[in-house]
């Protein structure tokens, strides 16, 4: 009778335990989809109104060239991306995930917040442009230690089997957040006349940082540390090891994964911000599309691709990293040139179906990407080795993507530019992929 009751007491406590890793499994994955909604809502709305604050800011200069502007102080923000990778990740990795994504959040909804009081050009001269690139690097900084960090706490949450699925919410959370921008901004342009746009409309969006910002924060100083991270300490603790330096370590040790990681990211870089921010100023501007059929166009082809970055998450558990980044690679490869040369003198149906095409391709990539990045790295420098491999591709490939595609037709006169230095990424990435060795299917590194 004893050894009945006590089987039940045993049972009932592991339905506790389990219960309880599930609850901690969905809120760690709502804090790192909030994170990551926050930091791309803002990218969005500063990229679908690109024209707009290029009036604000540089007024004084022609429409291309003010644009250029624009998408040059963009790109600024991402050369401090390495340096706040590398900061952040060494927090990280030394004293925990939980508290990294809570400050990093709080200091990009604090200056997302800011670009939406800043006056402009008009109102204090030279200043407002100055203080917009501030405010864009301490962006950046913060930035710069989210989609890492989230991908690692969720990749070291997530059960083994499912690691692919649960940190596919880290790029699907960045889509929406895009994905809510263009809806937001075709709403702002839909409701507003050009004058109120102007003048206090455009603000709007950043202001909205606040209460989505503080929500993600509240919610991750309620999480624990990840298992995994919390074992390292146990381990560490038993060991007496009193110096743990992880960035000294991911630069000595492990060099060749930090190479792989960079090398593969540079298509993730290239691809989502020429593909899903720059591709509605370019439909407008370089291909004569009104603004309002280039914003549905993305809204739709971004709404496909969140369905489909879970997809592929899923897929990448059951076929392996490897085979879906090689894959991806080489249809980017194949296709990138006749997708983009028909985006020219066709019909609004069309260019959504290129967009969506493209949009299957780009999950196939980000949708297994952050896995990746999480399994070639350990623990002890998981966080950081991420951080400093992803932010260094899009501090050099990513953020500057729309100005340098702008500069490239510009200097070529030739609007396929854009497809070349696609192209050029997804060969990169394609060689960084095939010097690696699959992940999914081993325990994550300790």
């Amino acid at each position: 009778m004893s050894t009945v009751t006590s089987a039940l007491s045993l049972t009932a406590e592991q339905q506790q335990e389990l219960t309880s890793e599930r609850k901690a499994l969905r809120r760690a994955a709502t804090a790192s989809f909030l994170g990551n909604f926050v930091e791309w809502f803002d990218y969005a709305a500063y990229g679908y109104l690109a024209t707009v604050i290029a009036l604000t800011f540089f007024p004084q200069t022609d429409a291309a060239t003010g644009l250029l502007a624009t998408f040059a102080v963009f790109a600024l923000s991402f050369i401090v991306r390495p340096v706040g990778g590398l900061i952040w990740g060494h927090f990280g990795d030394k004293y925990g995930r939980r508290s990294a994504l809570a400050w990093s959040i709080l200091i990009m909804t604090v200056s997302t917040f800011c670009i939406g009081l800043l006056p402009g050009y008009q109102q204090i001269g030279l200043w407002a442009p100055a203080l917009l690139l501030v405010i864009r690097l301490v962006q950046g900084f913060s930035a710069s230690g989210e989609y890492a960090g989230a991908s690692a706490f969720l990749a070291e949450y997530a059960p083994q089997g499912k690691r692919g699925f649960y940190t596919s919410i880290v790029p699907a959370s960045t889509a929406a957040g895009l994905l809510f921008g263009a809806v937001f901004v075709a709403g702002l342009h839909a409701l507003l006349s050009v004058e109120n746009l102007h003048e206090w409309g455009w603000r709007l969006p950043f202001l909205l940082a606040a209460p989505f910002g503080l929500v993600g924060r509240y919610i991750r100083m309620s999480l624990q540390d990840s298992p995994k991270f919390l074992e390292m300490e146990k381990r560490l603790e038993a060991k007496e090891c009193a110096t743990h330096a992880p960035i000294r370590e991911l630069l000595t040790v492990h060099r060749r994964a930090v190479v792989i990681g960079i090398g593969v990211t540079c298509l993730n870089a290239v691809a989502f911000y020429l593909l899903l921010s720059y591709m509605p100023t370019y439909l407008s501007t370089e291909m004569g599309m009104s603004e309002s059929d280039s914003f549905i166009a993305s809204t739709v082809s971004l709404a496909t691709y969140i369905g489909l970055i879970f997809l592929m998450g899923k897929l990448s558990d059951r076929w392996g990293r490897k085979t879906m980044l090689v894959a991806a690679s080489v249809l980017f490869l194949v296709l990138t040139f006749p997708l983009f040369g028909m985006l020219g003198n066709t019909s609004l149906v069309v260019i959504l179906l290129i967009q969506i095409a493209f949009g299957a391709i780009l999950a196939m990539n980000d949708g297994t990407l952050p896995c990746f990045l999480a399994e070639i790295f350990p623990t002890r420098v998981r966080f950081s080795g991420f951080a400093f491999s992803f932010n260094m591709a899009n501090a050099v490939f990513g953020g500057t993507a729309p100005f340098i595609a702008t500069w490239l037709i510009q200097l070529t006169g030739n609007k396929m530019a854009p497809a070349w230095y696609l192209l050029a990424a997804a060969a990169v990435a394609l060689m960084a992929m095939l010097a690696s060795r699959e992940t999914a299917y081993k325990a994550l590194q300790d």
